[in-house]
């Protein structure tokens, strides 16, 4: 069995999204797809960090204060 890679599944799951749309417009998809996946994505690279976000940042190729402050906006810290 092929492992299925991350973009295969958004597109997947965006396809999904303009079905269930039915015709109707869409709003806001960019904002959508973006708060769907930063969380998830910031929660798991965390856990596999050990918490350490120095270097979760640097995996995630960002600056440690831009993460802070997006683990700040997900409320996965304090």
């Amino acid at each position: 069995m092929s492992k299925k890679h991350i973009h295969d599944c958004i597109k997947d799951s965006l396809e999904d999204y303009f079905q269930d749309l039915r015709g109707a417009e869409p709003h806001a998809v960019y904002d959508m797809v973006v708060n769907a996946v930063e969380r998830p994505m910031l929660e798991v690279v965390m856990q596999r960090a050990d918490g350490n976000q120095s270097r979760a940042a640097e995996w995630l190729g960002i600056n440690r204060n831009t993460l802070r402050r997006k683990l700040l906006e997900h409320k996965l810290i304090k």
